[in-house]
């Protein structure tokens, strides 16, 4: 097929055009140009795929790139078997909180129930955008030589030490402002513990988590598996239960030398403030990251103050219905995961069928109705509705592997799960649909969604989930099913 063949070799030097760089071709055996090499996954499967593409002379394809690569179920097995690790990560993340909402720390400075939801939503913030920024140069070639593998990977890791730095300071100063204006009092000691348990958990913790997505992107590529489907995934498997513990356990640490050795907490924010022209100093040297180092600080600054609302409802709803505690990690995180799948998927896809700027042939408007970005056949909506079919079979395995450790203060009634459900499903379907709206507009506006969007997503399923958790909690006490959720 000639046309066809040349209409790929179009579109790959427009993708050449865009990003200004070589990438490594499948080599042709009939003296075709590099047209095959948008999908390096293997030989056949490009050659299916502008089979069955209609390019345009304009080099935008017509119809999603998964349409042809991807079917439902494999898009299912690779997202939900992942999606289930991470699960039960989250819910670890809820049994840890459940436990430490008791400790000394958590009831004399409760502002620390404020840095929750917005250091657990640094893996939103950072370790899945890192995620899908690198399934993005990954699925475009970019780190199958082992030299640029390596530069990605440094730069983007001393890029999220600048940045978990930065926000864990901000987040502690939001902590201390919205604990100090309701209540009218400030304590010095108490902020100094804030802010250094706040910078020390986002540091350590993104270093951890940003070495683990390295190796799944990585492992991933060789195993010729779509990162954009289990690297978000796994970021948050671990994301939460880490976060929560090293903050749990340093802040309980400083507490216990808060009148005995004062000056270890502002050594803490020295250092950690010191490193931080460090990393930047290498991020801004590293040309796959000085761009983000200077511009990606708006999402993930916005996402932090957004997260922070969250954990102001939190602090206020874990005093009346102790019980929200162990559900809080789960249902921010499995809303954070599933978006952070479609925000990566529809990002690669626009990377890889247009330039910033310009709406690929196949979307054909930012703002679509509800129906379209969940009902119509193939594209986005079928991944849409994939996800969705995850939430209920997903809560109902983690709410059920929660009674059965007999953690929490709620006992597992029809009612609850019923209202407990439905607050979950509604909260997703929210976020799929912004996520569709978001990202599309991104691009438009020429704003990279793989360095943007999923801060925002994240930061507004916590916000949803944690808001919507508590009004499900409030009901139930009203209809009398609180069980054992009022506090003490």
């Amino acid at each position: 097929m000639p046309g066809k063949s040349s209409g790929g070799s179009g579109r790959h030097q427009h993708v050449k055009r865009r990003k200004g760089r070589k990438m490594k071709a499948h080599k042709e055996t009939s003296g075709e140009a590099d047209g095959n090499e948008v999908f390096p996954e293997a030989e056949g499967e490009t050659h299916q795929l502008l089979d069955v593409m209609q390019v345009k002379s304009t080099g935008h394809v017509t119809r999603p790139p998964s349409d042809v690569t991807e079917n439902v179920w494999s898009i299912s097995v690779q997202v939900f078997i992942p999606f289930l690790v991470a699960g039960f990560g989250m819910v670890g993340a809820g049994l840890v909180l459940d436990t430490v909402q008791h400790w000394k720390v958590f009831k004399v400075v409760s502002e620390v129930f404020i840095l929750v939801p917005a250091l657990l939503g640094l893996k939103g913030n950072l370790e899945m955008t890192l995620a899908s920024r690198l399934s993005t140069q990954a699925n475009l070639g970019y780190m199958d030589s082992p030299k640029e593998q390596w530069s990605i990977i440094i730069g983007n890791l001393a890029l999220i030490q600048c940045q978990a730095t930065v926000v864990g300071f901000l987040a502690s100063l939001a902590a201390v402002i919205m604990g100090w204006v309701p209540e009218g009092k400030f304590d010095i000691a108490h902020g100094l513990l804030l802010c250094a348990s706040s910078m020390v958990t986002a540091t350590l913790a993104s270093l951890v988590l940003g070495l683990v997505m390295v190796a799944v992107i990585v492992i991933s590529r060789h195993c010729n598996i779509n990162p954009d489907n289990v690297a978000t995934p796994i970021a948050a498997s671990l994301g939460d239960l880490i976060t929560l513990a090293l903050l749990s356990w340093i802040a309980s640490l400083l507490f216990d030398k808060i009148n005995s050795q004062e000056w270890v907490a502002p050594l803490l924010i020295l250092i950690f403030i010191g490193l931080t022209p460090l990393w930047a100093w290498v991020a801004s040297k590293n040309k796959y990251t000085k761009e983000v180092l200077t511009s990606g600080w708006t999402p993930v600054i916005s996402a932090m103050l957004i997260s922070s609302i969250g954990g102001l409802i939190l602090d206020f709803t874990v005093e009346n219905f102790k019980g929200i505690a162990v559900f809080q990690p789960v249902i921010n995180g499995v809303g954070g995961n599933l978006v952070a799948v479609q925000a990566s998927r529809i990002s690669t896809s626009l990377h890889r069928d247009s330039r910033l700027g310009k709406l690929p042939n196949y979307a054909k408007t930012v703002c679509i109705n509800p129906i379209s970005a969940f009902c119509v056949k193939g594209g986005h909506a079928r991944t849409a509705r994939v996800l969705l079919l995850m939430v209920i079979p997903g809560h109902l395995i983690f709410s059920y592997t929660i009674s059965y450790l007999q953690a929490g203060h709620t006992s597992l009634t029809p009612v609850f799960v019923a209202v407990y459900l439905f607050a979950a499903l509604l909260q997703v379907i929210l976020l799929l649909y912004i996520c569709h709206v978001m990202v599309h507009w991104m691009w438009t506006k020429r704003i990279d969604p793989d360095n943007s969007a999923i801060p925002y997503l994240t930061a507004l399923g916590d916000f949803l989930g944690t808001g919507l958790l508590a009004i499900a909690f409030q009901f139930l006490y009203l209809i009398g099913d609180g069980d054992s959720d009022v506090g003490d």
